[in-house]
């Protein structure tokens, strides 16, 4: 329903306002790769040299991406804990987080954001599910008629029943002052919440 276009849209608008002859861009949870080589295919579209990481903790994903990537040299994967990460061996200009914060225990979270903005030197967009009741109850429908498998409708219903709401990730972002945010809402349910890490200010849309 259109999730990865909201997370390129945002990186486009952070390389607009931050004009570099090259990106090096880190996704967090890459799970397949599918975000990093659409990231890819944008900077080529835009005539950018991008460096892309993607970091995930599941040997069995990584072998998928790095399967799936033999078409995109500038795609490189690394096996590493987001709740274990070493700032200084991973820096990047943005980072991406989609639909992987949900995962985690709540009391975890901040300890990964906090490394996030030691990361980044640009900016990080983090694109992540809306926790309401509309949502489950339109995936319920959704589900019943286009997904097969039993696992997956209840994978999914568990993931909305996981995902965030605004003031939540308010108060997250009231842990990090050193950032600019702006999180909004967008269709289909999701937040997409952008810190700039090189200002100060904080905007709520």
């Amino acid at each position: 329903l259109g999730g990865n276009s909201i997370t390129l849209k945002a990186v486009e608008r952070l390389i607009k306002d931050y004009k570099q002859e090259s990106y090096t861009i880190l996704d967090m949870g890459c799970g397949n790769g599918n975000m990093l080589r659409e990231i890819v295919k944008l900077g080529r579209s835009l005539h950018i040299n991008i460096e892309a990481i993607g970091i995930d903790l599941s040997q069995k994903g990584l072998e998928i991406a790095k399967a799936a990537s033999t078409d995109f040299p500038e795609i490189r994967y690394l096996k590493q804990d987001i709740l274990a990460l070493a700032p200084d061996d991973l820096k990047c200009d943005i980072l991406l987080c989609t639909l992987t914060m949900h995962h985690f225990y709540s009391e975890n979270i901040p300890i990964f954001l906090k490394q996030f903005t030691k990361l980044a030197r640009i900016g990080i967009v983090i694109n992540d599910l809306q926790r309401s009741v509309l949502a489950y109850q339109l995936f319920k429908g959704f589900s019943a008629i286009f997904i097969r498998t039993n696992i997956a409708k209840h994978d999914g219903l568990i993931s909305i029943k996981s995902g965030f709401t605004k003031a939540e990730l308010q108060q997250f972002a009231k842990d990090l002052p050193t950032v600019e945010h702006s999180i909004q809402w967008k269709w289909a349910f999701r937040y997409i919440w952008i810190m700039r890490t090189q200002r100060l200010n904080t905007v709520y849309e």
